[in-house]
């Protein structure tokens, strides 16, 4: 028996992951939730755990290949001695084993007999820690995520019915027939668009070899060499001569000497997140300036009485966590396809953070159940992780509402881009010294400014108003904050 490990679901929409290294190799045997390889997304450095044990037979990439959600990551066979390692008898025919094998759920392990009795402890995106109800599909239907063929570089089908081997996409179409000017296959990578463009054609006309046809950087590459070897000129639609007269080029420098700079893995992921929350999300923006001179000499009186070092940051968290669990509405998230408000049950704070990757957004998970302290902690975790970038598969993902705190890049305010699917998020400016009306007389203070955006579906500016508000009261006089916690 082999199972696959699919590369899993990385969360916050992102599709592909570059290996950066393999803890393993074949004929290693592995134990559940063993660490097995180090992936880089556009967001961060994440080290995966198998779902399951076994012997590793092969791996699914070399270092420094993107491999997209869905596909092969890595196949186990079985461990020596147990039970399923005993091969079939002579009788089985190959139909018959084609039609044990189960669909999952996408992504899913694909595996020829029940599931493992043993069980995974991580949680990754698809898998879960709990066995999964399969369903039997027939032989003669296709199999939807296939093996890597060994030196082809293209997916394999699985077994077929009637005893005949099951042919990839890729495999069947062979030289300039592969291309259909009619053909639209989905292509998820911007960096397997661009290869096909500067080689003179459309990746989307090649029948790919990915999940329901996706076209994967590998089908590109055989294509570009299919065309070398065999010395074939491409269709007048398709010609290597149109790249030529192209209007821009891809990289370099226009005519007038304009640069082009392509976004890499990180860069484009942003921009789709980005663009998918202004073009989804109905937000307003209100704001209010608040006298943070007590916060200031709340936080020195703690450090003395406690010996240890609180960051204003993690004081702010903390009357978020607060404020959000009497104004629910604004810890949620909007339903468009079913018109509904999810109102979450838990608070994953998320914490905006300028690294060197870029803008991340790691997230600290139940903050509500958390003390001071405790929540103090896991923002220092967060934040060391994020000078790496090396963070835990589901570090970056499940955030339910934000905090930004922009004012350490030295700015008073911002309409910040809600962090898609939340429904707010919360900015701090810069403390900085101003006048002040204290009592009818005026004072020097030390004055910050607080700024929601919030969608507009989940509530209206009167809830965020009051919201608003009572981290202000917060600020203003920590010690109204004792009867909240």
């Amino acid at each position: 028996m082999s199972r696959e490990f699919i590369l899993p679901d990385l969360g916050e929409g992102l599709t592909e992951a570059e290996i950066v290294a393999w803890l393993v190799a074949p004929g290693d045997e592995v134990t559940i939730d063993q660490v097995v390889v180090e992936i880089e997304s556009a967001k961060s450095v994440v080290q995966l755990p198998t779902p399951f044990a076994g012997v590793v037979e092969s791996l699914g990439g070399e270092v420094g290949e993107v491999l997209h959600a869905g596909t092969v990551l890595m196949t186990l066979g079985a461990q020596a001695g147990s039970p399923a390692s005993t091969a079939p008898s002579a009788s089985t025919s190959a139909s018959a084993q084609a039609a044990d094998v189960a669909e999952p759920a996408e992504p899913g392990i694909i595996t020829r007999d029940a599931a493992p009795a043993e069980e995974s402890g991580a949680v990754l995106i698809g898998y879960g820690t709990r066995q999964s109800t399969v369903t039997k599909r027939s032989a003669s239907a296709p199999a939807r995520f296939g093996r890597r063929g060994a030196g082809s570089g293209a997916a394999g089908g699985g077994a077929a019915s009637g005893g005949t081997a099951a042919t990839s996409p890729a495999s069947r179409a062979t030289g300039s027939a592969r291309l259909d000017a009619g053909r639209r296959s989905p292509v998820v990578s911007p960096i397997v668009r661009r290869l096909a463009r500067e080689h003179g054609f459309d990746a989307s006309q090649l029948l790919g070899s990915g999940p329901e046809h996706l076209v994967m950087r590998r089908d590109v590459e055989s294509y570009i060499a299919e065309e070398r070897e065999s010395g074939a000129k491409a269709s007048p639609a398709t010609s290597v001569d149109r790249l030529e007269t192209s209007p821009a080029p891809a990289t370099g420098t226009d005519r007038d000497g304009d640069r082009r700079v392509p976004l890499d893995r990180m860069g484009r992921a942003a921009a789709a997140h980005f663009s998918r929350s202004r073009r989804e999300i109905p937000e307003a923006t209100v704001w209010m300036d608040v006298d943070a001179t007590e916060l200031l000499s709340a936080r020195r009186q703690l450090q003395e009485a406690t010996g240890e070092r609180f960051g204003i940051t993690a004081l702010i968290a903390r009357f978020v966590v607060a404020g959000l669990v009497k104004h629910p509405s604004l810890n949620a998230s909007f339903d468009a396809d079913r018109e509904e408000l999810v109102i979450h049950s838990t608070v994953n704070l998320g914490l905006a953070a300028q690294t060197p990757r870029g803008l991340l957004v790691p997230v600290v998970h139940g903050a509500e159940r958390m003390s001071l302290r405790a929540l103090r902690d896991a923002i220092l975790t967060r934040t060391d992780e994020a000078t790496t970038g090396a963070f835990p598969p589901a570090a970056l993902t499940g955030g339910t509402f934000t905090l930004n705190n922009y004012g350490t890049l030295g700015v008073d305010g911002s309409a910040a881009i809600i962090n898609h699917p939340e429904a707010a998020m919360l900015g701090v400016g810069r403390f900085i010294e101003r006048p002040w009306v204290v009592e009818g007389q005026l004072a020097v203070r030390t004055v910050t400014e607080l700024t929601i955006s919030f969608d507009h579906r989940v509530c209206d500016g009167a809830e965020a108003a009051a919201f608003l508000t009572f981290l202000a009261r917060c600020i203003e006089r920590p010690v109204s904050v004792l009867a909240e916690l």
